[in-house]
């Protein structure tokens, strides 16, 4: 699935899509409205991509591997910063609630019954991230588990909900320097 290639005009749906689910919901947005904001005709939409679930999916894909990008260039081409300073930026390149993650995120609430294969891709992200998130805690304490993963990436989701709620202070360092307090 990592090797979709897509036309120019497809990834311009595409994109101009992810932006509409991640402000308005899934299910808000229809295929109507998507058609109409990008500028092209349904059947157009249906011929390259089939279905609004095969859409989801295909939007979820990308903004995964983007994603994965990223998290990659932090955990692999950051030589110079230390374990703990990965940690810190895979956490808030995650609670951004203008950034990439928030779109996996949400589709793990809004589509798990409606559109299963595209909330797969969301669920593969996780237990990936997990892995990742592991690989750098076994470098601060070579005692970490992949429970300790799992509770940094509960973490990231409870910041994310947090941070929806509008009445809330943005305490997001603070709960990860509590956290890492617990590695060092």
């Amino acid at each position: 699935m990592s090797n979709l290639v897509l036309s120019t005009r497809a990834m311009q749906v595409i994109n101009k899509s992810i932006h509409l689910f991640h402000h308005f919901g899934f299910h808000t947005v229809g295929v109507d409205r998507i058609v109409k904001e990008c500028g092209i005709p349904k059947a157009t939409f249906y011929n390259y991509f089939h279905s609004k679930e095969r859409f989801i999916e295909i939007c979820l894909i990308v903004q995964k591997e983007r994603l994965k990008e990223k998290v990659v260039s932090i955990a692999e081409y950051d030589q110079g910063i230390s374990a703990k300073d990965k940690l810190k930026a895979f956490y808030l390149l995650h609670t951004d609630l203008e950034g990439l993650y928030y779109l996996l995120f949400k589709a793990i609430f809004e589509i798990k019954l409606t559109y299963s294969k595209a909330y797969q891709v969301a669920i593969k992200y996780r237990t990936w991230l997990m892995n990742e998130i592991y690989s750098q805690l076994i470098k601060l304490k070579t005692d970490a588990t992949f429970q300790d993963a799992k509770l940094f990436l509960y973490m990231i989701e409870g910041a994310i909900i947090q941070l929806l709620d509008s009445n809330m202070v943005d305490e997001r360092e603070k709960v990860l320097d509590c956290f890492l307090v617990w590695f060092v």
